[in-house]
């Protein structure tokens, strides 16, 4: 987006609210020093009574393994610290091995890369993280199936066949695609990314604006088999997150392609996960179609949304884009109120965050969360930079 189209989308934030980003600026800086400081070139996932444990050493090929590196080029772009840059840098070189183990690599590789490599790079120049960033963008190509138009999702689990698997949360991960055709001026990395999203168009997105998380094709043909429940409460149902990464994917695919019809399921997606927020107080429940108990919220929706919010904010015509922004606001500031441990002594930011309806973590610190609400602050305060 220009500067003036941004500058435009900023000017919709209230006096208030501009306040409320400037009081946060300064604990921010306060908690990712010390946390960089503290963490350093370890790869944090949830932490455990207020520490985390080096996924790195736990597992290499884990999907959220970019995120703590895209907060340290985030505040190394915004405060230009030298400390950040560095503890990035060696969290790459230790993907690395993730690259050459390869037998566990799956779609989320654009997590992974976009925010490690293709980041350095995009801020450095370095060519040892652009090789990094095409060979990421060459696996997750090598992954697309021709006869369905879908990228593949996981490997098979022992026992399990997961070739014509296809989930929501790869719209997060095709703008890696994006990137590498502008780079290498080679069109097929850019064509797989449209062909998956018309694909996700056309099977996964209800027209109510809710969608769904996993469909399962035949992968001879592409007919759709099921469409489990994933990380919701069932089948049919509306996980938030997944409703989180719909509308920032479709946001962003509309950003690298220009497509009306990408701007169009953003904003219904936008517009039904607005409303769903309205009666709990501007936080998401971590399935929007679940019994009313037990009542859990995921906070990792709510950011991860907020981004996608300010992207529409930056691509609709001036008079659409109060509505967006203030709901991102609004989704801000809640989660901040409730959920935000500014504590430099603990490790995670935004708590609140919930894996699945059913088992796995609720209502923790995650660090993809932690990423999408210093990207959305930055982003609201003029200090980020799109990674995307």
């Amino acid at each position: 987006m220009n500067t003036d189209t941004k500058q435009q989308a900023q000017r919709q934030i209230s006096s208030e609210d501009r306040e409320w980003l400037e009081s946060v600026w300064g604990p921010l800086q306060t908690k990712m020093s010390a946390e960089c400081a503290r963490i350093g070139s370890r790869i944090p996932y949830i932490p455990t009574n207020g520490r985390y444990e080096d996924m790195g050493e736990k597992d290499i090929y884990w999907w959220t393994n970019g995120f703590w590196p895209g907060m340290l080029w985030q505040m190394h772009h915004a405060t230009g610290e030298h400390a950040y840059r560095t503890a990035a840098e060696k969290v790459e070189e230790r993907l690395d091995a993730a690259l050459s183990g390869f037998d566990g690599l799956h779609h989320d590789v654009g997590f992974m890369w976009l925010h490690t490599a293709v980041a350095d790079y995009r801020l450095t120049g370095n060519p040892r993280s652009r090789t990094r960033g095409l060979h990421a963008a060459n696996i997750l190509a090598g992954r697309y199936n021709p006869a369905g138009r879908f990228i593949r999702a996981w490997n098979d689990d022992p026992g399990s066949n997961r070739a014509g698997w296809m989930i929501i949360d790869c719209l997060m991960n095709v703008p890696l695609l994006y990137w590498a055709s502008e780079e290498t001026g080679d069109p097929r990395y850019r064509d797989i990314a449209i062909l998956h999203t018309d694909t996700v168009l056309r099977t996964t997105l209800r027209g109510d604006g809710s969608s769904n998380h996993i469909m399962i094709f035949d992968p001879a043909d592409g007919s759709v088999l099921d469409n489990p429940g994933g990380q919701g409460f069932e089948s049919g149902s509306s996980w938030s997150r997944g409703q989180a990464w719909a509308l920032y994917g479709m946001a962003l695919g509309h950003r690298h392609t220009g497509k009306s019809e990408y701007l169009d399921a953003a904003k219904r997606i936008a517009h039904y996960f607005i409303a769903n927020i309205s009666s709990t107080g501007d936080l998401p429940l971590v399935d929007f179609r679940a019994p009313a108990e037990p009542v859990v919220y995921d906070t990792t929706a709510a950011m991860c949304a907020a981004c996608g919010l300010l992207e529409i904010a930056e691509a609709v015509p001036e008079h659409e884009r109060r509505m967006y922004v203030g709901a991102a606001v609004r989704m801000l500031r809640a989660t901040e109120r409730r959920f935000v441990d500014w504590n430099p002594e603990q490790d995670g930011i935004v708590g609140g965050g919930t894996v699945a309806y059913h088992g796995g973590e609720h209502e923790v610190p995650i660090i993809y969360g932690d990423y999408f609400f210093i990207e959305a602050v930055l982003r609201l305060s003029d200090r980020g930079k799109h990674l995307w």
